[in-house]
Protein backbone atom coordinates (compact mmCIF):
# COMPACT_ATOMS: atom_id res chain seq x y z
CA UNK A 1 0.00 0.00 0.00
CA UNK A 2 1.36 3.04 -0.81
CA UNK A 3 2.33 6.00 1.83
CA UNK A 4 -1.03 8.52 0.38
CA UNK A 5 -3.66 5.11 1.06
CA UNK A 6 -2.17 4.51 4.23
CA UNK A 7 -2.42 7.82 4.99
CA UNK A 8 -6.09 8.37 3.75
CA UNK A 9 -7.00 4.71 5.50
CA UNK A 10 -5.62 6.33 8.91
CA UNK A 11 -8.28 9.36 8.54
CA UNK A 12 -10.91 7.29 7.57
CA UNK A 13 -10.20 5.39 10.81
CA UNK A 14 -10.40 8.15 12.90
CA UNK A 15 -13.09 9.51 11.11
CA UNK A 16 -14.90 6.10 12.13
CA UNK A 17 -13.90 6.94 15.23
CA UNK A 18 -16.15 10.02 15.75
CA UNK A 19 -18.93 8.01 14.78
CA UNK A 20 -19.45 6.87 18.90
CA UNK A 21 -19.82 9.83 20.37
CA UNK A 22 -21.89 11.28 17.76
CA UNK A 23 -23.76 8.23 18.22
CA UNK A 24 -24.34 8.71 21.84
CA UNK A 25 -25.02 12.05 21.32
CA UNK A 26 -27.83 11.56 18.43
CA UNK A 27 -29.62 8.35 20.77
CA UNK A 28 -29.28 10.97 23.94
CA UNK A 29 -30.76 13.39 22.08
CA UNK A 30 -33.23 11.08 21.10
CA UNK A 31 -34.12 10.05 24.65
CA UNK A 32 -35.90 11.47 27.88
CA UNK A 33 -33.36 13.76 29.84
CA UNK A 34 -33.40 11.06 33.04
CA UNK A 35 -31.70 8.26 30.41
CA UNK A 36 -29.02 10.10 28.64
CA UNK A 37 -25.88 9.24 30.64
CA UNK A 38 -26.91 5.52 30.16
CA UNK A 39 -27.44 5.66 26.61
CA UNK A 40 -23.94 7.73 26.13
CA UNK A 41 -22.30 5.00 28.85
CA UNK A 42 -23.90 1.94 26.13
CA UNK A 43 -22.94 3.51 23.10
CA UNK A 44 -19.06 4.26 24.31
CA UNK A 45 -18.50 1.11 26.44
CA UNK A 46 -19.29 -0.96 23.21
CA UNK A 47 -16.21 0.15 21.85
CA UNK A 48 -14.45 -0.25 24.76
CA UNK A 49 -15.70 -4.29 24.95
CA UNK A 50 -16.05 -4.81 21.92
CA UNK A 51 -12.44 -3.89 21.14
CA UNK A 52 -11.05 -6.19 23.68
CA UNK A 53 -12.57 -8.92 22.24
CA UNK A 54 -11.92 -8.69 18.46
CA UNK A 55 -8.40 -8.30 19.02
CA UNK A 56 -8.62 -11.56 21.40
CA UNK A 57 -10.45 -13.28 19.27
CA UNK A 58 -12.82 -11.62 16.94
CA UNK A 59 -10.81 -11.16 13.87
CA UNK A 60 -9.70 -14.43 13.73
CA UNK A 61 -13.82 -15.58 13.91
CA UNK A 62 -13.97 -12.50 10.36
CA UNK A 63 -11.35 -12.65 8.72
CA UNK A 64 -9.70 -16.21 9.41
CA UNK A 65 -8.90 -19.31 7.53
CA UNK A 66 -12.72 -20.82 7.46
CA UNK A 67 -13.44 -23.47 9.55
CA UNK A 68 -13.16 -26.72 7.20
CA UNK A 69 -13.41 -24.54 4.28
CA UNK A 70 -17.54 -24.21 5.16
CA UNK A 71 -17.43 -20.31 4.42
CA UNK A 72 -19.37 -20.36 8.03
CA UNK A 73 -17.14 -19.30 10.56
CA UNK A 74 -12.93 -18.03 10.77
CA UNK A 75 -10.58 -19.65 12.62
CA UNK A 76 -10.46 -18.16 16.36
CA UNK A 77 -6.95 -18.72 16.28
CA UNK A 78 -6.23 -17.30 13.52
CA UNK A 79 -5.07 -13.62 15.09
CA UNK A 80 -5.30 -14.35 18.45
CA UNK A 81 -4.39 -10.84 19.73
CA UNK A 82 -3.51 -9.42 16.30
CA UNK A 83 -0.61 -11.51 15.85
CA UNK A 84 0.61 -11.65 12.27
CA UNK A 85 -1.09 -7.36 12.32
CA UNK A 86 1.70 -5.95 13.70
CA UNK A 87 4.56 -6.22 11.08
CA UNK A 88 5.53 -3.86 8.08
CA UNK A 89 3.80 -6.06 5.38
CA UNK A 90 3.79 -2.97 2.96
CA UNK A 91 0.25 -3.75 2.62
CA UNK A 92 -1.02 -1.85 5.39
CA UNK A 93 -2.79 -4.82 7.29
CA UNK A 94 -1.90 -2.93 11.20
CA UNK A 95 -4.39 0.38 9.88
CA UNK A 96 -6.87 -2.40 8.30
CA UNK A 97 -6.61 -4.48 11.61
CA UNK A 98 -7.52 -1.22 13.35
CA UNK A 99 -10.39 0.00 10.57
CA UNK A 100 -12.42 -3.43 10.88
CA UNK A 101 -12.24 -3.42 15.06
CA UNK A 102 -14.36 -0.25 14.96
CA UNK A 103 -17.02 -1.78 12.14
CA UNK A 104 -17.62 -4.68 14.72
CA UNK A 105 -17.66 -1.86 17.63
CA UNK A 106 -20.24 0.31 15.80
CA UNK A 107 -22.49 -2.62 15.34
CA UNK A 108 -22.58 -3.37 18.58
CA UNK A 109 -23.12 0.10 19.49
CA UNK A 110 -25.85 0.25 17.30
CA UNK A 111 -28.08 -2.47 18.83
CA UNK A 112 -28.42 -0.78 22.33
CA UNK A 113 -30.94 1.39 20.78
CA UNK A 114 -33.87 -1.25 21.84
CA UNK A 115 -32.11 -1.41 25.49
CA UNK A 116 -32.19 2.06 26.13
CA UNK A 117 -34.04 2.75 29.57
CA UNK A 118 -34.61 -0.95 30.31
CA UNK A 119 -31.05 -2.74 30.84
CA UNK A 120 -29.28 -3.16 33.80
CA UNK A 121 -25.28 -2.36 32.28
CA UNK A 122 -23.00 -4.96 33.62
CA UNK A 123 -25.52 -7.22 31.84
CA UNK A 124 -25.48 -5.02 28.97
CA UNK A 125 -21.42 -4.74 28.63
CA UNK A 126 -21.66 -8.90 29.34
CA UNK A 127 -24.06 -9.17 25.92
CA UNK A 128 -22.33 -6.80 24.20
CA UNK A 129 -18.84 -9.52 24.59
CA UNK A 130 -21.01 -12.45 23.61
CA UNK A 131 -22.80 -10.78 20.91
CA UNK A 132 -19.68 -10.05 18.90
CA UNK A 133 -18.75 -13.77 19.34
CA UNK A 134 -21.87 -15.28 18.52
CA UNK A 135 -23.94 -12.92 15.96
CA UNK A 136 -21.29 -10.48 14.24
CA UNK A 137 -18.36 -12.76 14.30
CA UNK A 138 -20.29 -15.42 11.60
CA UNK A 139 -22.08 -13.03 9.89
CA UNK A 140 -19.46 -10.80 9.61
CA UNK A 141 -16.75 -13.96 8.40
CA UNK A 142 -20.16 -14.41 5.41
CA UNK A 143 -20.02 -10.89 3.96
CA UNK A 144 -16.41 -9.39 4.28
CA UNK A 145 -14.19 -12.58 4.22
CA UNK A 146 -13.14 -13.66 0.52
CA UNK A 147 -14.03 -17.10 1.81
CA UNK A 148 -17.34 -16.10 3.41
CA UNK A 149 -20.27 -18.53 2.03
CA UNK A 150 -22.66 -14.80 1.07
CA UNK A 151 -19.38 -13.48 -0.64
CA UNK A 152 -18.05 -16.53 -2.03
CA UNK A 153 -20.76 -18.86 -3.03
CA UNK A 154 -23.71 -16.67 -2.99
CA UNK A 155 -22.64 -13.99 -4.94
CA UNK A 156 -23.40 -11.77 -2.67
CA UNK A 157 -22.91 -7.37 -3.70
CA UNK A 158 -22.58 -5.37 -0.23
CA UNK A 159 -20.04 -2.41 -0.52
CA UNK A 160 -19.20 -1.91 3.03
CA UNK A 161 -21.50 -4.00 5.66
CA UNK A 162 -25.18 -2.86 4.57
CA UNK A 163 -25.92 -6.88 5.71
CA UNK A 164 -23.19 -7.66 8.38
CA UNK A 165 -23.72 -4.01 9.93
CA UNK A 166 -26.68 -2.02 9.45
CA UNK A 167 -28.98 -5.25 9.50
CA UNK A 168 -27.48 -7.15 11.50
CA UNK A 169 -27.57 -4.72 14.38
CA UNK A 170 -31.08 -3.66 13.44
CA UNK A 171 -32.21 -6.87 13.86
CA UNK A 172 -30.68 -7.21 16.74
CA UNK A 173 -31.89 -4.05 18.51
CA UNK A 174 -35.71 -5.21 17.16
CA UNK A 175 -34.99 -8.65 19.36
CA UNK A 176 -33.94 -7.07 22.28
CA UNK A 177 -36.23 -4.98 22.61
CA UNK A 178 -38.95 -7.18 21.73
CA UNK A 179 -37.29 -9.59 24.97
CA UNK A 180 -37.03 -6.38 27.01
CA UNK A 181 -40.19 -5.27 26.51
CA UNK A 182 -42.00 -1.55 26.79
CA UNK A 183 -41.14 0.19 29.42
CA UNK A 184 -43.80 0.82 32.66
CA UNK A 185 -42.77 4.05 34.31
CA UNK A 186 -45.43 6.01 32.45
CA UNK A 187 -43.02 8.71 31.26
CA UNK A 188 -43.72 9.64 27.63
CA UNK A 189 -40.38 9.27 25.99
CA UNK A 190 -40.06 12.38 23.99
CA UNK A 191 -36.71 13.79 22.56
CA UNK A 192 -35.46 15.58 24.77
CA UNK A 193 -32.68 17.89 23.17
CA UNK A 194 -33.01 17.75 19.12
CA UNK A 195 -29.93 19.99 19.06
CA UNK A 196 -28.22 17.58 20.80
CA UNK A 197 -29.48 15.45 18.06
CA UNK A 198 -28.49 17.26 15.08
CA UNK A 199 -24.87 17.74 16.84
CA UNK A 200 -24.96 13.63 16.83
CA UNK A 201 -26.16 13.68 13.41
CA UNK A 202 -23.63 15.80 11.89
CA UNK A 203 -20.36 13.84 13.68
CA UNK A 204 -21.88 10.55 12.42
CA UNK A 205 -21.97 11.90 8.55
CA UNK A 206 -18.28 12.50 9.04
CA UNK A 207 -17.82 9.63 10.29
CA UNK A 208 -19.76 7.48 7.32
CA UNK A 209 -17.12 8.93 4.80
CA UNK A 210 -14.38 7.86 6.35
CA UNK A 211 -16.65 4.41 6.87
CA UNK A 212 -17.64 4.15 3.05
CA UNK A 213 -14.59 6.05 1.79
CA UNK A 214 -11.97 4.18 3.65
CA UNK A 215 -13.81 0.50 2.35
CA UNK A 216 -12.35 1.22 -0.96
CA UNK A 217 -8.91 0.31 0.94
CA UNK A 218 -6.89 2.93 -0.84
CA UNK A 219 -6.75 6.63 -1.83
CA UNK A 220 -8.36 6.18 -5.53
CA UNK A 221 -10.80 6.88 -7.63
CA UNK A 222 -13.25 4.42 -6.03
CA UNK A 223 -12.83 6.45 -2.40
CA UNK A 224 -14.21 9.58 -4.36
CA UNK A 225 -16.78 7.95 -5.77
CA UNK A 226 -18.29 6.62 -2.73
CA UNK A 227 -17.35 9.59 -0.60
CA UNK A 228 -19.52 11.53 -3.40
CA UNK A 229 -22.72 9.18 -3.50
CA UNK A 230 -22.63 8.92 0.31
CA UNK A 231 -23.36 12.37 0.70
CA UNK A 232 -26.09 12.33 -2.66
CA UNK A 233 -27.60 9.47 -0.76
CA UNK A 234 -27.62 11.64 2.76
CA UNK A 235 -28.93 14.49 0.99
CA UNK A 236 -31.99 12.22 -0.77
CA UNK A 237 -32.91 10.80 2.48
CA UNK A 238 -33.32 14.10 4.62
CA UNK A 239 -35.64 15.08 1.86
CA UNK A 240 -37.17 11.65 1.23
CA UNK A 241 -38.21 11.42 4.89
CA UNK A 242 -39.56 14.86 5.93
CA UNK A 243 -41.37 15.01 2.42
CA UNK A 244 -43.19 11.76 3.93
CA UNK A 245 -43.77 13.61 6.80
CA UNK A 246 -45.28 16.47 5.30
CA UNK A 247 -48.01 14.45 3.72
CA UNK A 248 -48.95 12.08 6.58
CA UNK A 249 -48.26 14.08 9.12
CA UNK A 250 -48.46 17.36 8.26
CA UNK A 251 -45.20 18.88 9.06
CA UNK A 252 -41.41 18.93 8.47
CA UNK A 253 -39.78 18.30 11.77
CA UNK A 254 -35.92 18.58 12.70
CA UNK A 255 -36.05 14.77 14.10
CA UNK A 256 -37.02 13.72 10.43
CA UNK A 257 -34.36 15.66 8.68
CA UNK A 258 -31.96 13.91 11.05
CA UNK A 259 -33.46 11.16 10.78
CA UNK A 260 -33.71 10.49 7.44
CA UNK A 261 -29.85 11.48 6.92
CA UNK A 262 -29.06 8.55 8.56
CA UNK A 263 -31.08 6.49 6.49
CA UNK A 264 -29.81 8.15 3.50
CA UNK A 265 -26.37 6.97 4.52
CA UNK A 266 -27.63 3.40 5.52
CA UNK A 267 -29.33 2.74 2.09
CA UNK A 268 -26.10 3.72 0.17
CA UNK A 269 -23.69 1.59 2.45
CA UNK A 270 -23.96 -1.57 0.76
CA UNK A 271 -24.40 -0.16 -2.85
CA UNK A 272 -21.93 3.28 -2.86
CA UNK A 273 -19.79 1.37 -5.45
CA UNK A 274 -22.47 0.27 -7.89
CA UNK A 275 -25.23 3.50 -8.55
CA UNK A 276 -24.94 6.71 -10.73
CA UNK A 277 -24.78 9.84 -8.65
CA UNK A 278 -28.96 10.50 -10.23
CA UNK A 279 -29.47 7.05 -8.27
CA UNK A 280 -27.81 7.43 -5.30
CA UNK A 281 -30.19 9.88 -4.70
CA UNK A 282 -32.82 8.42 -5.44
CA UNK A 283 -31.58 5.16 -2.93
CA UNK A 284 -31.59 7.68 -0.33
CA UNK A 285 -35.35 8.41 -1.00
CA UNK A 286 -36.44 5.16 -1.12
CA UNK A 287 -34.28 4.68 1.62
CA UNK A 288 -35.84 6.98 4.15
CA UNK A 289 -39.61 6.20 3.11
CA UNK A 290 -38.88 2.77 4.13
CA UNK A 291 -37.46 3.89 6.97
CA UNK A 292 -41.03 5.99 7.64
CA UNK A 293 -43.27 3.54 6.63
CA UNK A 294 -41.30 0.50 9.35
CA UNK A 295 -41.52 3.41 12.35
CA UNK A 296 -45.15 3.81 12.24
CA UNK A 297 -45.64 0.01 12.08
CA UNK A 298 -43.33 -0.32 14.78
CA UNK A 299 -44.70 1.98 16.77
CA UNK A 300 -48.30 0.67 16.05
CA UNK A 301 -47.36 -2.57 16.99
CA UNK A 302 -46.29 -1.03 20.15
CA UNK A 303 -42.43 -2.00 19.85
CA UNK A 304 -40.35 -0.40 22.44
CA UNK A 305 -37.17 0.46 20.03
CA UNK A 306 -35.55 3.83 21.77
CA UNK A 307 -34.13 4.96 18.43
CA UNK A 308 -35.90 3.14 15.98
CA UNK A 309 -32.49 1.01 14.77
CA UNK A 310 -34.87 -1.89 13.05
CA UNK A 311 -36.18 1.03 10.95
CA UNK A 312 -33.14 3.19 10.11
CA UNK A 313 -30.47 0.41 10.07
CA UNK A 314 -32.00 -2.34 9.26
CA UNK A 315 -35.29 -1.49 6.58
CA UNK A 316 -32.84 1.33 5.07
CA UNK A 317 -30.15 -1.26 4.45
CA UNK A 318 -32.34 -3.75 2.83
CA UNK A 319 -33.53 -0.91 0.70
CA UNK A 320 -30.52 -0.46 -0.35
CA UNK A 321 -29.08 -4.00 -0.64
CA UNK A 322 -32.30 -4.52 -2.92
CA UNK A 323 -31.93 -1.50 -5.29
CA UNK A 324 -28.36 -2.54 -6.76
CA UNK A 325 -30.02 -5.67 -8.65
CA UNK A 326 -32.18 -2.77 -10.26
CA UNK A 327 -30.32 0.14 -10.59
CA UNK A 328 -26.87 -1.10 -10.29
CA UNK A 329 -24.68 0.65 -12.81
CA UNK A 330 -22.67 -0.78 -15.33
CA UNK A 331 -20.60 2.17 -15.86
CA UNK A 332 -19.74 2.82 -11.59
CA UNK A 333 -16.46 1.14 -10.45
CA UNK A 334 -18.45 -1.98 -9.43
CA UNK A 335 -19.96 -2.62 -13.32
CA UNK A 336 -23.08 -4.22 -12.00
CA UNK A 337 -25.67 -4.09 -14.53
CA UNK A 338 -29.00 -4.08 -12.86
CA UNK A 339 -32.41 -4.81 -14.50
CA UNK A 340 -33.08 -1.30 -15.39
CA UNK A 341 -29.38 -1.06 -16.81
CA UNK A 342 -29.63 -4.09 -19.04
CA UNK A 343 -28.57 -6.64 -16.87
CA UNK A 344 -29.67 -10.03 -16.07
CA UNK A 345 -32.56 -11.51 -13.50
CA UNK A 346 -29.90 -13.47 -11.73
CA UNK A 347 -29.11 -10.98 -8.61
CA UNK A 348 -32.75 -10.99 -7.80
CA UNK A 349 -32.57 -14.37 -5.61
CA UNK A 350 -29.03 -13.78 -4.23
CA UNK A 351 -29.84 -10.32 -2.27
CA UNK A 352 -33.27 -11.38 -1.03
CA UNK A 353 -31.61 -14.60 0.05
CA UNK A 354 -28.23 -12.73 2.30
CA UNK A 355 -31.36 -10.13 3.80
CA UNK A 356 -33.75 -12.96 5.04
CA UNK A 357 -30.41 -15.34 6.54
CA UNK A 358 -28.66 -12.50 8.44
CA UNK A 359 -32.17 -10.83 9.96
CA UNK A 360 -33.17 -14.19 10.62
CA UNK A 361 -29.63 -15.43 12.53
CA UNK A 362 -29.72 -12.07 14.41
CA UNK A 363 -32.85 -11.68 15.58
CA UNK A 364 -32.66 -15.33 16.58
CA UNK A 365 -29.62 -15.71 17.82
CA UNK A 366 -29.50 -12.34 19.76
CA UNK A 367 -32.87 -13.40 21.43
CA UNK A 368 -31.94 -16.61 22.56
CA UNK A 369 -28.35 -14.62 24.17
CA UNK A 370 -31.03 -12.09 26.29
CA UNK A 371 -32.76 -15.05 27.16
CA UNK A 372 -29.98 -17.35 28.12
CA UNK A 373 -28.46 -14.30 30.49
CA UNK A 374 -31.80 -13.72 31.51
CA UNK A 375 -32.14 -17.29 33.05
CA UNK A 376 -28.89 -16.70 34.66
CA UNK A 377 -29.94 -13.15 36.24
CA UNK A 378 -32.40 -11.15 35.44
CA UNK A 379 -31.02 -8.08 32.61
CA UNK A 380 -33.69 -5.90 32.98
CA UNK A 381 -33.79 -3.00 35.52
CA UNK A 382 -36.74 -3.06 38.56
CA UNK A 383 -39.30 -1.00 37.98
CA UNK A 384 -38.24 1.58 40.86
CA UNK A 385 -34.98 2.33 39.30
CA UNK A 386 -36.57 2.45 35.65
CA UNK A 387 -39.30 5.31 37.45
CA UNK A 388 -36.52 7.14 38.79
CA UNK A 389 -34.59 7.34 36.18
CA UNK A 390 -31.55 4.69 35.05
CA UNK A 391 -29.07 7.94 34.71
CA UNK A 392 -29.52 8.31 38.53
CA UNK A 393 -30.48 5.16 39.47
CA UNK A 394 -28.02 3.45 38.33
CA UNK A 395 -24.78 5.60 37.40
CA UNK A 396 -25.40 7.80 39.47
CA UNK A 397 -24.92 11.06 37.50
CA UNK A 398 -26.81 13.44 35.78
CA UNK A 399 -27.20 15.02 32.31
CA UNK A 400 -28.51 17.98 33.60
CA UNK A 401 -28.03 19.88 37.37
CA UNK A 402 -31.86 20.09 37.04
CA UNK A 403 -32.30 16.34 36.70
CA UNK A 404 -31.13 15.67 40.08
CA UNK A 405 -33.49 18.36 42.02
CA UNK A 406 -36.23 16.52 40.58
CA UNK A 407 -35.30 13.43 42.12
CA UNK A 408 -37.35 14.05 45.68
CA UNK A 409 -40.15 14.69 43.54
CA UNK A 410 -39.80 11.58 41.25
CA UNK A 411 -39.33 9.36 44.30
CA UNK A 412 -43.02 10.80 45.94
CA UNK A 413 -44.74 10.27 42.33
CA UNK A 414 -42.92 6.90 42.04
CA UNK A 415 -44.45 6.02 45.99
CA UNK A 416 -47.42 7.02 45.12
CA UNK A 417 -48.21 5.50 41.81
CA UNK A 418 -49.65 1.86 40.26
CA UNK A 419 -46.07 0.88 39.94
CA UNK A 420 -44.64 1.77 43.12
CA UNK A 421 -47.95 0.06 45.01
CA UNK A 422 -47.72 -2.86 43.21
CA UNK A 423 -43.65 -3.35 43.83
CA UNK A 424 -44.51 -2.43 47.42
CA UNK A 425 -40.68 -1.22 48.20
CA UNK A 426 -40.03 1.90 50.17
CA UNK A 427 -38.35 4.57 48.68
CA UNK A 428 -35.00 5.82 50.10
Amino acid sequence: MDAASVAWILTATALVLLMFPGLAMLYGGMLNGRSVINMMMMVMSSLAVTTVVYVIVGHGLVMGDSVGGSGIIGSPGSFPFFSDLVTDDGEGTTITGAFYILFAAISVALVSSGAAGRMKFDAWMGFAAIWVIVVYGPIGHWVFNPDGWMRADLGLHDYAGGTAVHMNAGAAGLALAVFLGRRNSGRKDRPHNLPLMLIGVGMIAMGWLGFNGGTAGAADFLAQYVVLTTILSLAGGMLGFIIMQRIFDGAYTLMGLGTGAIAGMVAITPVADAVNPTVAIIVGLLGAAGTFGAIRVAHRFGVDDSADVFAVHGVAGMVGAMLVVFLGDPDAPAEHAGIFFGGGWDMLWREPVAIIVTVGFSFCATYVIAWLMNKVHPIRITAKDEHLGIDVAVHDEAAYARAESDDNEAASDYADSEIGAAVGRPVS
